[in-house]
């Protein structure tokens, strides 16, 4: 299996990139978050790669990042979404917006993604849900980071939900709930009150 590529950019397009490693020139297809991320042709790159073999073809999918290589790996192994589709649905939303659909259970947003009916997004919402990690849920559903000090705020009252017996995606559920009631500044301590109040 080809794990990664690491090489010269010799091409780059929305939806896909050609590597030239060693003199041998892989045609790479991609999201537009990798595609983001390329460097400029003539650069060093190394993409991670999925080597996906059809009765028709042998294809190698790239992904700047791991956590963009296990979204895709994650989506294909849901009935119904093919490798296409998944790149699609990598292009159509960011990890974390996938994310946090999935554990939202919001299949009509899921269903917005090109090829994903609404059966197969709820498939994706019930096969998914339980893939992720305690981590990525915490870190999903609190929000983007953007250096304040709210999303740890979040994550640490969901956290003591989730230890108090919770599943985490009631716990975050609950939690963002009260941040919007409680206000910007509320502590971590007011925000677990408020969500076990209800």
């Amino acid at each position: 299996m080809i794990t990664y590529l690491e090489g010269i950019l010799a091409a780059k397009l929305p939806a896909s990139a050609v590597i030239d490693v060693g003199g041998v020139g892989y045609d790479v297809l991609i999201s537009l978050s990798s595609y983001d991320r390329l460097p400029a042709e003539g650069e060093r790159v190394r993409i991670l790669t999925h080597y996906h073999i059809r009765e028709d073809a042998h294809l190698l999918y790239g992904f700047m990042t791991e956590d963009e290589r296990r979204m895709f790996r994650m989506l294909i192994d849901v009935s119904g979404i093919g490798p296409r589709i998944a790149l699609g649905a990598l292009s159509g939303l960011s990890i974390r917006e996938l994310k946090v659909a999935i554990l939202e259970g919001d299949s009509k947003r899921l269903s917005s993604i090109s090829g994903i009916g609404k059966k197969t997004a709820e498939r994706m919402v019930l096969e998914l849900k339980d893939k992720l990690s305690k981590g990525e849920s915490l870190e999903a559903l609190a929000g983007e980071r953007h250096g304040d000090a709210g999303d740890a705020r979040l994550q640490d009252a969901a956290q003591a939900l989730i230890s108090l017996g919770y599943k985490q995606t009631d716990a975050l559920k609950l939690v963002r709930k009260a941040a919007a009631t409680a206000g910007p500044d509320a502590p971590v301590e007011d925000l677990i009150r408020r969500s076990l109040a209800g």
